[in-house]
């Protein structure tokens, strides 16, 4: 039996100016052992984060100030590294990012901020300590950018320094906020707690474990990862057990003596945040778990965001209150999505005022509105249409859905945005950053199969590049394959199928050189055989015109800016069909009725957007002028 390494998990940090006669910043090491092939693992564990705050609490058993941690494997950075201070919940151990620490680690300079278990310090105490380290680092690296990631209780500190220190550049990301404690079961729970002798934790095991979010969700989720699509009972035994394992933890975390202040302490800070939210100036995003039994997330998420100029919501539905430490939950690109917001805020607002979409969608009576409410606002939804010459429809629907409804549209995209040769060959399509980084992923059974069961509303184009990549002349013409192959998967989970059409790329830009064009230029030519030998190549068994999946890029010319007009039929659904569509006959019938609504909707757009007034450029200028660019501009009547 080989001896196991000791190997530091965290190096403690101290800012210059928490410190007296410290002009430098100090570290010391704390010690837990473990062997090597545990460190070396793909990702750490529920399980890990409560061995280490095990750790963590005996090593500041004797109490003492909150203190600044920097956990080992995030690695090592440079001076001009992002800072990310994290700010515990309700536990304050700090350890809640311990999922996402390594992805995290090769981006930022994280700091996690530790609350021993007998420390008393007030809330204004805490926003003190944090706003002095922002203040010290900010004014050592000026351009060094700042994020606050917040927690529940941490959220509203980041809210309170940010409120503080309007004049540095700093963004924040809220999780599950503490600024709605008053409608929190916590506000109501003191005076039971009170009453708990100090030796019964049996009651108090079970209000902490509600930090864990829904046990069997949790455990589904483990065996799903697996990519088990049969889970076992063993499995999802195993897990419960381990879960339930964790309580006395939680309890030692937590005691009844701890509990109690934290819940004042919570008290004191959603009073404090939310009397300074009309300070706070900063960009932030908000984080809001669907299955929070411990705060109203969701509403609160809502109120933030009418309340914040700069505050973005974003919901998980099936999470709980500690919703980074579960699976599916990935910071590093809820980050970058936050960051293509800021830079592409200015953009997407002059492509909103440029183009001026226009949406209807069809309500359960069959009525035909502007606006989004006839879509299913719950998953699972599979959204089937046209795909108009190059994507341009996406770039302008998916940011329509985000405003207005507050939903992200899950695409599922060719594999080609998602590589590029070593030689060069293929474009990086950077137009296209902002679809991988809002959540497209690759076209394949299995990606669908995971969104589907994830309850996503995704994006589905069944015409593919033959239809993105279109010729002189097809404009707004089908080109779907023979099969049903999607249909089956949608009612597997009982999905809503919503189809849709979209106009507007003949206003937009005229093909000058097709594929027809260049293949009988042979630079071009010889272009197109490389690029389609070096991409990966779909439906490859499928014939007929769809089977053509020649790479190329047609060159068109931009138009005077006409308006894009999409229109979502009925939804159609398949829940309880399960066993009437497993026949391929009865599956096809239904993928061609499908087909013929997409077409529907497409007849329907080209039609009524001739009665449009406002139509081309000129009269939306004039009306937004009047009215304001961020004012709605009228279009025909549904």
């Amino acid at each position: 039996m080989t001896e196991t390494t000791p190997t530091r998990i965290f190096v403690e940090k101290k800012s210059s100016e928490l410190v007296e006669d410290e002009a430098e910043t100090k570290q010391r090491v704390n010690v837990r052992e473990y062997s090597e092939e545990e460190s070396e693992g793909n990702g750490k564990s529920l399980k890990d984060y409560f061995d280490e705050a095990e750790d963590m609490i005996k090593s500041s058993s004797g109490g003492g100030p909150p203190r600044w941690f920097s956990p080992l494997e995030c690695g090592s950075h440079t001076r001009d590294s992002p800072l990310l201070l994290f700010l515990p919940g309700i536990d304050g151990v700090g350890l809640g990012l311990i999922r996402q620490h390594q992805r995290l680690g090769k981006i930022f300079d994280i700091w996690c901020l530790h609350i021993p278990v007998k420390d008393r310090t007030s809330f204004t105490g805490l926003v003190k300590l944090v706003e002095s380290t922002v203040r010290s680092e900010s004014n050592r690296s000026p351009k060094r950018p700042v994020y606050l990631v917040g927690e529940s209780l941490g959220a509203c500190i980041a809210l309170a320094v940010a409120a503080r220190n309007p004049d540095i550049d700093l963004v924040l990301i809220l999780v599950n906020p503490a600024t709605s404690f008053n409608k929190s079961v916590l506000q109501s729970s003191i005076p039971l707690l009170e009453l708990i002798p100090g030796q019964i934790t049996t009651m108090l095991s079970s209000t902490l474990s509600l930090m864990t979010g829904d046990p069997l969700k949790m455990a589904m989720d483990n065996v799903a990862k697996r990519l088990s699509l049969q889970p076992t009972i063993q499995d999802l035994s195993q897990d419960l057990v381990a879960i339930s394992s964790y309580l006395p933890v939680l309890a030692d975390i937590l005691p009844k003596e701890t509990l109690l202040w934290k819940i004042e302490l919570l008290k004191a800070a959603s009073a404090y945040a939310n009397s300074r939210l009309h300070a706070v100036k900063a960009q932030m995003l908000v984080l809001c778990s669907g299955k929070d039994q411990l705060m109203p997330s969701q509403e609160e998420g809502e109120r933030l965001s009418s309340a914040l100029h700069k505050c973005e919501p974003r919901n998980f539905y099936g999470h709980g209150h500690f919703l980074l430490l579960e699976d599916g939950v990935d910071l590093v690109t809820i980050i970058k999505v936050l960051v293509t917001i800021a830079v592409e805020e200015t953009m997407t607002t002059w492509m909103r005022v440029l183009s001026s979409p226009v949406m209807l969608s069809t309500l359960a009576n069959g009525k035909i509105v502007r606006g989004l409410s006839g879509i299913p606002s719950e998953g699972p939804v599979l959204f089937v249409g046209y795909h108009n010459l190059l994507g341009l429809d996406v770039l302008t629907l998916i940011p329509e859905f985000m405003i207005e409804s507050n939903i992200l549209l899950r695409g599922l995209a060719h594999p080609m945005m998602y590589f590029k040769s070593k030689e060069g060959g293929l474009s990086d399509l950077s137009p296209y950053d902002v679809m991988r980084i809002m959540g497209a992923v690759p076209v394949s059974g299995i990606n669908l199969y995971k969104l589907m069961s994830s309850k996503s509303h995704v994006l589905l184009y069944p015409g593919g590049v033959r239809e993105a990549l279109h010729r002189k002349g097809e404009e707004y013409k089908l080109f779907w394959p023979e099969s049903s192959e999607f249909v089956r998967m949608a009612t597997t989970f009982g999905a809503k199928i919503v189809p849709f059409g979209a106009v507007g790329e003949d206003d937009l830009a005229q093909i000058v050189l097709d594929y027809n064009d260049q293949m009988k230029i042979p630079y071009f030519k010889s272009q197109i055989e490389e690029l389609t030998v070096t991409a990966a190549r779909l439906r490859t068994d499928t014939k007929g015109e769809v089977a053509n999946q020649d790479m190329h890029m047609p060159y068109p010319v931009p138009k005077v800016p006409g308006r894009f007009y999409f229109y979502f039929g009925k939804p159609i659904e398949t829940k309880g069909r399960k066993r009437e569509l497993r026949d391929r006959e009865k599956a096809h019938e239904l993928y061609l009725e499908i087909k013929s609504e997409v077409e529907k909707c497409l007849a329907y757009l080209k039609e009524k957007r001739e009665n449009d007034p406002y139509r081309n450029i000129l009269p939306r200028l004039i009306y937004q002028a009047t009215h304001g660019f961020t004012s709605q501009v009228p279009t025909f009547e549904p």
